[in-house]
């Protein structure tokens, strides 16, 4: 996606910007990674015979060089000169609104750049950049590499950017879908969820929109209308109100519930660095609270932000996710005193990812009618490597998020899974992770996203392997070790191609029992986002290398 060219090729000078976390933590830590980046692009980019100029200064006062704030971000661009290509450095994560309204306006060609790193979200952080550039209609190019000194496809692309103002990749993985496929069962399940949704209509419950700058994961109402299903604008400060009604017999019930599962609780003494009974029972509270006010308005799956906002005055919703998205959950009851959800999920998108949202209810209906499992989960597409234990010579994903992962998605389930504090650096009153290793097994991978004005949705398979624990271990110490992993192997998609097309710095996935039930997952779950508007394609091959 690029199309803009350079208005004066004889000047050689390249601009730099550095977009960061709104957190000032964050940004503190990350820097040392991401001034590292930077001297090692321009290197490449001064071997050109190009000049990169950061854009912005090193802030000594804060001690980063990230832009870190809407208004910060709205000044930069304001001073620096449209007709000047601009290289975007991700080397963390970042909150794309505080450089979007910038980019927008600018004039000359840009290019977003991720080092292939799981130290912090680097290329987390690009594909949501990414993703919220397509939404807007602005054009972009985009490169990464894990050493931009010693690469020679990432040199060769970036000196074309350098002198032709684009770049573009192969994405002739990714299929049009065509409704021919798919079998009799699959077309009946899709065309009845379909109908349903058209004739009784459907609500995922928004507590507070536009999580951590996402604005590719935000739908506008008239784009969910034709689907079927509405958006119920909840308030995280109604969530925190309802759980100052939970009682702690009610907490203490949901904790010693997850205790008898036998769930590793990894606790300790300091709660500014440590894990707390304390912070894990304000997350029973919001569980209840949350499964209460869902109910109450009917939603059928629910998002929580948590950041910003709840971060400052609560425990992380994350174990609460993870136990929303699961089957053998806590019970809760209604104020009629039923059980909620009794025996199912009840769907939670993370960071209110509405796209998520839509994908994990669609993934739902679709599972249940064809007997399979259930729950779903989103994660973060982190970071991905070879094989360094010599289990497999494929290409194996890191999929990690921060710990709202179902425990039927983990080795051993309950037991299986731990507890540990979410980091200080993202959040500061703690909260528990439900942290575990996924299972082998056939996955369907999915997003939607937006482009064009319309809602689109790419879907893939995938299987999920076992690695030794030294290599899991590897994996988690490069990324976040407190959080959930999923070593994921793609069918018939590269890493590159999965990059160049992936319009999301999330991914949703969901177990089947076999192959076989996962490819008619796949089909019957694209011809629901069919028949409910979207613009589906397919992504790379069957478990077995045949074209999807």
């Amino acid at each position: 996606m690029a199309t803009k060219t350079r208005k004066n090729k004889a000047d050689k000078t390249i601009l730099l910007v550095a977009n960061g976390d709104l957190r000032l933590s964050a940004n503190q830590s990350c820097w040392e990674e991401q001034a590292k980046m930077e001297n090692e692009l321009r290197h490449v980019v001064e071997g050109f015979g190009y000049k990169l100029k950061r854009a912005h200064p090193f802030k000594e006062e804060l001690g980063h060089g990230f832009i870190s704030s809407q208004k910060e971000g709205l000044e930069v661009f304001s001073k620096i000169n449209r007709n000047t290509p601009v290289i975007i450095a991700e080397a963390v994560w970042q909150y794309s609104h505080h450089l979007l309204a910038g980019l927008i306006s600018h004039e000359a060609p840009i290019l977003t750049v991720a080092n292939w790193s799981g130290t912090w979200p680097g290329l987390v952080g690009m594909l949501n950049l990414n993703g919220s550039l397509t939404k807007a209609g602005v054009d972009y190019s985009t490169l990464w590499s894990e050493d931009f000194l010693a690469d020679n496809k990432f040199q060769k692309n970036l000196a074309k950017w350098l002198k032709e103002g684009e770049v573009n990749h192969s994405t002739s993985h990714a299929k049009k879908y065509s409704p021919k496929k798919i079998s009799s069962r699959c077309k009946k399940v899709a065309e009845k969820i379909a109908e349903d949704l058209d004739r009784n209509k459907t609500i995922i419950g928004v507590f507070d929109e536009f999580c951590m700058g996402m604005y590719n994961a935000t739908i506008p109402d008239e784009l969910l209308f034709p689907t079927g299903i509405c958006k119920e604008q909840l308030s995280q400060s109604a969530l925190y109100a309802g759980m100052k009604t939970v009682t702690k017999k009610e907490a203490e019930e949901v904790f010693n519930w997850i205790v008898k599962r036998g769930f590793n609780f990894n606790f300790g003494k300091n709660s500014k660095t440590e894990l707390t009974k304390a912070q894990v029972l304000e997350q029973c509270r919001m569980y209840i609270a949350a499964c209460r006010i869902g109910d109450e308005y009917g939603c059928e799956a629910i998002g929580i932000q948590y950041q910003q906002g709840l971060k400052d005055i609560c425990a992380a919703s994350d174990l609460v996710e993870g136990m929303l998205n699961s089957s053998d959950r806590p019970p809760v009851k209604n104020v009629k005193g039923e059980i909620i959800n009794e025996g199912l999920p009840y769907p939670h998108f993370n960071e209110v990812d509405e796209c998520c949202g839509v994908d994990s209810l669609m993934t739902n209906r679709v599972h249940r009618a064809l007997k399979q499992p259930p729950e779903t989960t989103l994660h973060d597409l982190r970071w991905g490597d070879w094989d360094q234990s010599g289990t497999t010579d494929e290409y194996v994903w890191v999929f990690l998020i921060s710990g709202s992962a179902p425990v039927e998605h983990h080795i051993g389930g309950w037991k299986g899974s731990n507890g540990y504090r979410q980091p200080p650096i993202y959040f500061p009153l703690g909260g528990s992770t439900l942290q575990g290793v996924a299972k082998p097994g056939e996955i369907v991978w999915s997003r939607v996203f937006i482009q064009d004005g319309k809602l689109k949705m790419d879907l893939g398979r995938a299987k999920v392997i076992e690695l030794p624990a030294e290599e899991t271990q590897r994996r988690l110490d490069e990324t976040t070790p407190q959080w959930p992993i999923m070593h994921a192997v793609t069918y018939g998609v590269s890493r590159d191609q999965m990059m160049a097309r992936h319009q999301a710095n999330h991914i949703n996935v969901a177990y089947a029992t076999s192959a076989a039930t996962a490819d008619q997952c796949l089909y019957a779950k694209a011809e629901l986002a069919r028949l409910l508007g979207m613009e589906v394609a397919l992504c790379g091959t069957d478990a077995k290398g045949k074209r999807l």
